[in-house]
């Protein structure tokens, strides 16, 4: 799949003197022109920085066991599968993980490959009473460009904590 001006999403310009309630406003903003349940879009930067300056803010990487150990992981994040590898059916026990570990309340980072599965997992979490869901746009590796490889953003690219 490559790129094209129908599937790129302009992400928000990150300002570093902004301040919290304004990056999230802004995220909500997002979230709303484009009609989605969960509470708001993020750019990897703005994530990263609400993981590490807004309180309870929880990081939840949700890509396989297999993605995570042959692409890389995040530091620190909590890491529960969205899809499970190689039939990519959906894992039944996301809920029930969620659920016991998070309350309803809390503040969810969900980050993917790319943002799509985040994205559904936001959406599913928003109809279960989970109101503080945003998704990270990109994800961990961006959409392929032409040659096929996702190096074009995403967190990884955007030079981000990562280890593998």
């Amino acid at each position: 799949m490559s790129t094209s001006a129908a599937k790129v999403i302009k992400l928000p310009e990150t300002r570093t003197n902004e301040s919290l309630d304004d990056l999230l406003l802004r995220a909500e903003n997002l979230a709303r022109e484009r009609g989605v349940a969960y509470r708001g879009e993020l750019a990897p930067e703005e994530a990263w920085r609400l993981v590490q300056e807004y309180p309870g803010a929880k990081l939840v990487d949700i890509r396989t066991t297999e993605e995570l150990t042959l692409i890389g992981r995040v530091p620190g994040a909590i890491e529960i599968q969205w899809r499970l590898f190689s039939d990519w059916e959906l894992n039944p026990r996301f809920l029930r993980d969620i659920k016991k570990t998070f309350l309803p309340t809390d503040t969810i980072l969900l980050l993917c490959r790319s943002g799509v599965r985040s994205r559904e997992a936001a959406e599913l979490l928003a109809g279960e009473g989970f109101r503080n869901c945003f998704n990270i746009l990109e994800g961990f590796e961006g959409d392929k460009n032409e040659a096929g490889q996702r190096v074009i953003a995403g967190w990884k690219v955007r030079g981000l904590p990562w280890s593998q």
